[in-house]
């Protein structure tokens, strides 16, 4: 196997400017600025108030954390380069995920070729600050997330074996060289087709006979590797009434797991929550609370760990005003929070998909975007690095959890 960085230096960095932030669909990783509200100028960001939010979730034996970027060459972004945004985020976690850089498309450029330098920086920067790190992901197991080569390999006379070899040295590769930093890993993330309800086929599944073949294998390879972590299935359903059919797919998946004895411990729930419209009942977004809470015992009672791995809140229907906005997205935030806090004996770390709404992947995310033209305001801090009502809302929920 060949392992060349300077090769896979010059393909990395356009890979890496042309990969969407993980979630319910594309985006950028450094989204130009939405429009903003002409509010007077805002002061300099002062940092993260006290005590943070690692803090108040430490009380009750978790980690508060966000996805950080590597982006070298600019300070414009929500990247470990950035020291307004790195800030906030040692201020307020006490974990990091990287955004795109431990995905295929950038790790692994050609079939013989890793590249770790994006990935590298995130752990030196976050081992320098004595912040923990997850890995995302061992497997997207989605084509149009799979690099180019990927999906037109050539799998030979013995496919199933050449897709076997290329999975397995593809997750050997990546947890050897992290083993003993990252103790939880999303090894599958986003499996499932939902307009054929079934599990994605890709270039692996056709070789290897189907997908399923596929995600066990490589849950049995990361426990090989990683026999003490955490090995997490990643998907986006939320408590949205349109994503009751998502969590029906997502159980079958996860009884399809326990039958087969695959090695997973634990579901990552994205948890992309979205006021799409408005309920007249409550002033926020339409939420599913009864039936989101019987799939989550459904999935703590087949013996898995929960953990929220992407939060942020799509505001889409909400007013333009941005004091009436804030409020009903930390509002609807809060009502979401206090729902899985009740499952505080099964639930793990909690991460944000970013801290800061100017880098937010959902700025670039079509389905995301206001008619109005203004940004998302769906992370706890705004686009000049200042607190919103969602960042008191997650300490108020943190400091009130059982």
């Amino acid at each position: 196997m060949t392992i060349s960085r300077r090769d896979a230096l010059g393909a990395i960095g356009t890979t890496l400017a042309a990969l969407p932030l993980v979630g319910c669909g594309g985006g950028s990783t450094n989204p130009a600025p939405a429009p903003v509200s002409t509010n007077p100028p805002a002061p300099a960001p002062t940092g993260a108030p006290s005590p943070g939010l690692n803090a108040l979730a430490a009380r009750r034996g978790r980690k508060f954390g966000s996805a950080i970027a590597s982006i070298p060459g600019t300070t414009n972004a929500g990247s470990v380069q950035n020291p307004d945004y790195t800030a906030i985020v040692k201020g307020e976690c006490g974990i990091v995920v990287p955004e795109n850089e431990m995905k295929w498309q950038a790790v692994r450029p050609a079939p013989t070729v890793y590249s770790f330098d994006r990935m590298d920086e995130i752990v030196r920067w976050a081992q320098t600050n004595a912040i923990a790190v997850r890995g995302h992901t061992l497997l997207w197991h989605r084509p149009q997330w799979f690099p180019n080569w990927l999906n037109t390999y050539d799998f030979g006379a013995t496919p199933v074996r050449e897709a076997e070899r290329l999975l397995t040295e593809h997750i050997q590769t990546v947890t050897r060289r992290y083993k003993g930093v990252i103790q939880s890993y999303d090894v599958v993330n986003e499996a499932i087709d939902h307009d054929r309800n079934a599990t994605i086929e890709t270039s692996l599944s056709r070789a290897m006979g189907s997908p399923e073949a596929v995600l066990d294998l490589a849950f049995h390879t990361a426990r090989a590797e990683l026999p003490n972590e955490q090995l997490v299935y990643n998907d986006y359903m939320s408590w949205e009434p349109q994503h009751l059919k998502h969590c029906a797919d997502v159980l079958r998946l996860l009884e399809g797991f326990r039958k087969r004895g695959t090695p997973v411990d634990a579901l990552g729930i994205q948890s992309h929550i979205e006021i799409f419209a408005i309920d007249p009942a409550t002033g926020v977004g339409p939420y599913a609370e009864r039936e989101w809470r019987r799939f989550l015992d459904e999935v703590t009672g087949m013996g898995y760990r929960l953990l929220i791995t992407e939060f942020d809140v799509k505001d889409k229907a909400l007013p333009g005003n941005i004091a009436q906005r804030d409020e009903k997205v930390a509002d609807f935030a809060r009502r979401y929070f206090e729902v899985m806090l009740d499952y505080g004996a099964h639930l793990d770390d909690v991460l944000a998909w970013g801290m800061v709404d100017r880098f937010n992947w959902l700025q670039g995310f079509d389905p995301a975007k206001r008619a109005d033209g203004l940004e998302v305001r769906g992370t706890p801090y705004d686009s000049t690095y200042r607190a919103k009502p969602l960042r008191t809302a997650l300490a108020n929920v943190f400091s009130a959890a059982g």
